[in-house]
């Protein structure tokens, strides 16, 4: 019990925690009032908040800052439009429509629209008051928008732009506290935004700073674009300071002083003083708030410690699901299929309890019975309904309640072969989750294992040729198999050699879609076979839409050693060449796309010499079954050139084959030393 006390004390204080947060900003956001007496930003708190304890302590905020900070006749529409955000809140509670963000600040805005008209058009002068009103709905929608992910992202993740928005939005609250001629709010302003410019970039920070300057403008009452043409130009030149604090604080100032030669403006004075003081300030600040900005010191060491931190949190994750995989496989019951006997026990109990011979057909007569019931099985469960046929002619002939009987014995029929599917769908769905579980833990472990190897920065020394040849079935325009060849970022050589299903145009595209997955996979630096269970998993669940399906034949060779491994997803057999030898490689296991259950390839193992030749083919270059020519061919040929090799293997296959499918031929070659290489 004390650890479900600890537990329910930490969510309560959680929960008090975040109420108290937005009752304090929606407090605080009240001061930050616009022309015409309006506070938007408050109203957005509101409708980001939500409904229920977080949302009313919001509202309780509003109403306390309304009390503070707004006048009577501007308290008025304020709380009116809070308590119709709020009770909107709460009637859509548990629906989609206000977890999206543009429907929320559009229903802020439009409830702000329908109070705030009414005052409007009720007050002297309409027109002129209909401007700010309708600005001040646009600032209360923008609100809500950019202050609904503060309120629902995780503790891990707040979004950059909302941050800098409710920042910008309380510094506006201190706008009117003035130190002599200098704005205390638009000081911190001008801060904020230097900082913000010169982390993100130029684009963002002209963005950050047309956006609060013109918000600003109207704030203060400017009557013009003095403030949003400032920090706009301001916000673009300091985003490059390239680093650099003090150029970016230059380069901020030089542009709030171009921005203000035109203008004469009694406000020019007080931002180029307020520009002066955030310069300052941002100037002041401890390096460490920079991140990435500052110089780093001992970056190979943090790097590698960053490195070892991932590795170590990639195999826990993956320890972590491995277990999770064992632990299904360890409590799943035995899969035991329901006995069909209880068909018929339940459509006796219903028809033949009350029944005249129910003693005569239960007791006397059991053994007849049950082997009537016995022999009408296969029958009932063929054709998925009994019919009176089903039954031998004594069985039927002494039943005087058969048509009941039959009817009760199909309705616990229909009853068990649904629950015979569902068992089955239920098991499928056990041993694809256990599949995918093992398969994501494989892949972070290949994952981890990768991060330990290191990347060649050299060049290799051996310089691999790699012919190819392809040639689309007779009458089709295109081939339907695919051949890739490259080298990842670690050095590792990949041959792919795929064929789809049929010809044509919608082979082609299946095997493309084959090779263009597993070279992403293997670029990304997973393990091949790792990568082709999970593009075996990926491909089932594709079969399973277009019946499709694919074969994959996959070499890796690391050239500088000669190790080369054989992938097979029920390709055609491989050979490697050397001299006068011939070694075939083949594979049992069916194309991918296939099998829904997870599957491995066939791998095959083998070091290629030097003056070694790789040979993957497709199945319309030569029968499996009769490849006797093939081999021979491979070990009569005496040449060095691995594309005049494959145009040998294709004119012979087509003389014998007579282009019967598409054709596909990849063939590596490893020079010997000192071999030049062929251009």
């Amino acid at each position: 019990m004390q650890h479900g006390q600890i537990i329910l004390g930490r969510e309560q204080r959680r929960r008090l925690l975040a109420a108290g947060i937005r009752f304090f900003l929606a407090a605080a956001l009240t001061a930050s009032k616009t022309p015409g007496g309006y506070a938007p930003f408050a109203l957005g708190c509101v409708a980001a908040a939500g409904p229920g304890a977080e949302g009313a302590a919001a509202l309780a905020g509003a109403a306390l800052g309304a009390v503070l900070f707004l006048n009577f006749m501007e308290a008025l529409p304020f709380l009116a439009v809070a308590v119709l955000i709020f009770t909107t809140a709460q009637a859509f509670r548990g629906s989609r429509l206000l977890e999206k963000r543009r429907w929320l600040a559009l229903i802020t805005g439009g409830l702000f629209l329908a109070v705030g008209g009414i005052y409007v058009m009720q007050s002297l002068s309409p027109l002129e008051d209909a401007a700010p009103c309708a600005a001040a709905a646009l600032l209360a929608g923008g609100s809500a928008w950019f202050y609904r992910p503060l309120f629902t992202a995780g503790e891990e993740r707040l979004e950059p732009d909302s941050l800098l928005f409710l920042g910008m939005s309380l510094l506006l609250a201190l706008m009117d506290v003035q130190i002599s001629q200098l704005s205390l709010g638009r000081g911190l302003l001008c801060l904020l935004l230097l900082y913000a410019a010169y982390q993100r970039g130029s684009a963002a920070g002209a963005a950050m700073g047309l956006g609060a300057g013109l918000v600003t403008d109207f704030c203060a009452g400017s009557g013009g674009v003095l403030f949003g043409g400032a920090y706009g130009l301001a916000g673009l030149l300091a985003g490059r300071g390239s680093g650099r604090r003090a150029l970016a604080a230059g380069s901020y100032m030089a542009a709030v002083f171009v921005a203000l030669l035109p203008a004469h403006h009694a406000l020019a004075q007080p931002l180029l003083l307020e520009a002066t003081f955030g310069t300052g300030l941002f100037l002041m600040l401890p390096g460490r708030l920079f991140g990435g900005k500052r110089v780093l010191r001992g970056d190979t060491a943090e790097r590698g410690n960053g490195r070892d931190r991932l590795r170590t949190q990639l195999n826990r994750t993956a320890a972590a699901l491995r277990d999770l995989y064992d632990s299904m496989g360890r409590g799943a019951p035995a899969s035991t299929e329901e006995n069909p006997a209880i068909v018929f026990d339940r459509a006796a109990e219903k028809v033949c309890r009350g029944c005249a011979l129910c003693d005569l057909c239960w007791q006397r007569e059991y053994t007849g019975t049950f082997n009537a019931l016995n022999d009408a099985t296969p029958f009932l469960l063929e054709r998925g309904r009994a019919m009176p046929k089903d039954f031998p002619s004594y069985f039927a002939d002494r039943c005087i309640h058969l048509p009941d009987l039959i009817n009760a014995i199909n309705g616990e029929l229909t009853a068990f072969l649904l629950r015979r599917q569902y068992r089955r769908q239920l098991e499928e769905t056990r041993r694809s989750a256990r599949g995918q579980y093992a398969q994501l833990s494989d892949l972070l472990t290949a994952t981890a294992a990768g991060l330990e190897e290191a990347v060649p920065t050299a060049a290799q020394n051996v310089q691999e040729r790699i012919g190819a040849a392809l040639r689309p079935k007779e009458g089709e325009n295109v081939c339907g198999d695919t051949v890739v060849s490259f080298r990842t970022e670690r050095g590792l050589l990949c041959l792919l050699l795929a064929d789809g299903m049929g010809s044509g145009e919608g082979a082609r595209k299946e095997s493309a879609l084959t090779c263009r997955l597993l070279r992403q996979f293997l670029e990304a630096g997973i393990e091949p076979e790792a990568a082709l269970k999970t593009l075996n998993d990926a491909m089932a669940l594709r079969g399973a839409d277009t019946g499709s399906f694919t074969t994959v034949d996959l070499v890796t060779c690391k050239t500088e050693t000669g190790e080369t491994a054989f992938y097979k997803f029920g390709a055609a057999p491989s050979y490697i060449k050397k001299g006068g030898t011939v070694r075939r490689i083949t594979g049992g296991t069916l194309p991918v796309g296939l099998r829904s259950a997870p599957a491995a390839p066939d791998v095959t193992r083998a070091t290629l010499a030097p003056g070694s030749f790789a040979v993957m083919i497709s199945d319309g270059v030569a029968d499996p079954g009769r490849d006797e020519w093939l081999q021979d061919l491979l070990a009569g040929w005496e040449g060095e050139d691995p594309q005049e090799l494959a145009g040998l293997i294709l004119r012979e296959s087509i003389r014998r084959e007579a282009l019967q499918d598409d054709c596909g031929i990849q063939v590596l070659y490893l020079p010997r030393k000192g071999e030049a290489k062929m251009v």
